[in-house]
């Protein structure tokens, strides 16, 4: 049987080593490529072509849920566990709702990766030890019990993309050159992003970013 072909994305090396090692000491496992931010993951999984993607939620450049929306509209689409800090039902549904296929917090025990790993390989939908039974219960309403959408989801992806990039410190300029816009484009939508989040600096967006899980409480900007 053929190894299952892994790409590991976190932002922490010490991380990415910690898993690397429990991964590699799987049979039949092997991990193909390494990302530090989610745009690098998005092209390491088009370059690689991997089956499965284990990846963070809160990473430079783009976050694990933006990854992830652009990494499953790959041809073929990988499967996509998420491994995070968070563990509140906000990070859990929106995982979730963009399509990963599992949910493990990183205080899990050791031994639940590989059984979280193989559930996800099999088809089946692996949620963590540690995400609380209130998670689980608002993940299943059905649909007359569902949650309004938050904030977060109610921009666009490219609003999303931005934001993170605004909260991160680059310039408009170097965000126009990074997503090969406009300068125009960039300062249009941070405006509709001021406007729709009803917040009135940069400061503010920065707050909303961490609270939203977007960029570290402790990133350095600049």
């Amino acid at each position: 049987m053929s190894p299952v072909r892994i790409l590991l994305a976190d932002d922490h090396q010490l991380v990415r080593a910690g898993i690397r090692s429990l991964v590699e000491g799987l049979e039949s496992m092997s991990v193909v490529a390494e990302a530090d931010n989610g745009r690098e993951a998005v092209a390491l999984a088009k370059a690689h072509k991997p089956d499965l993607v284990i990846m963070d939620i809160t990473m430079k450049e783009m976050n694990g849920i933006e990854a992830m929306a652009q990494i499953l509209s790959q041809s073929p689409a990988p499967r996509v566990l998420i491994l995070s800090m968070h563990s509140t039902e906000e990070f859990v549904r929106r995982a979730m709702k963009a399509g990963a296929h599992g949910y493990l917090v990183k205080d899990s025990a050791p031994l639940e990766l590989p059984l979280a790993i193989k559930a996800v390989m099999r088809g089946e939908i692996y949620l963590s030890s540690r995400v609380s039974r209130h998670v689980v219960s608002g993940l299943m309403r059905g649909p007359g019990g569902e949650r309004p959408e938050s904030s977060i989801e109610a921009l666009t992806a490219r609003q999303r993309e931005i934001l993170q990039l605004v909260a991160e410190g680059k310039s408009t300029k170097e965000i126009a050159f990074a997503l090969g816009v406009s300068v125009k484009t960039v300062e249009t939508h941070r405006a509709d992003l001021m406007l729709r989040l009803g917040i009135r600096d940069v400061a503010g967006l920065v707050v909303y970013a961490i609270r939203n899980g977007l960029i570290d409480i402790d990133y350095e900007r600049g």
